[in-house]
């Protein structure tokens, strides 16, 4: 019979690994006790890098997307259109104010070519890859061996 070593701090890796998977996978998160930092998609095609991050309610004109440093940052503020009793509530789950995310772009991009777009509450940020980062070919030659 073999013997096995047991750790019991394997089984509390896990759980840790399974709580933080849980809070990344999480639509919102609270940053502070007033900022609310908003989900995101990134993906790229051959061109350009996109984010899409879900504002539904939040008017266009209340946005700032800047890029510095290769870090894109979106802020802006959420308002409730007409003021409700707080005791008139069966639920208050949605969130009110200011929001902000910053993301490092995972690739360089012309920050001065950016544009977005604002669709069905969805924020679509466009990002021309700079010539660095778009993959290149690189043929291999035939050599005489030396």
């Amino acid at each position: 019979m073999a013997i096995i070593r047991w750790n019991p701090f394997q089984e509390t890796m896990s759980l840790r690994d399974a709580m933080d998977q849980l809070f990344e996978d999480s639509m919102v998160s609270k940053n502070s006790l007033s900022d609310v930092v908003p989900a995101c998609d990134i993906y790229q095609d051959k061109d350009n890098l996109y984010i899409e991050i879900p504002l539904a309610g939040v008017d266009p004109k209340d946005v700032d997307i800047s890029i510095k440093d290769d870090v894109l940052t979106a802020k802006g503020e959420t308002k409730r259109k007409e003021e409700i009793k707080r005791k008139d509530y069966y639920r208050n789950e949605v969130q009110y104010g200011s929001f902000s995310r910053s993301i490092s772009l995972p690739v360089r991009v012309k920050g001065d070519k950016a544009s977005a777009d604002s669709k069905n509450g969805m924020l679509k940020i466009t990002m021309p890859k700079a010539e660095e980062a778009k993959p290149k070919k690189i043929t291999v030659n035939l050599g005489t061996g030396k």
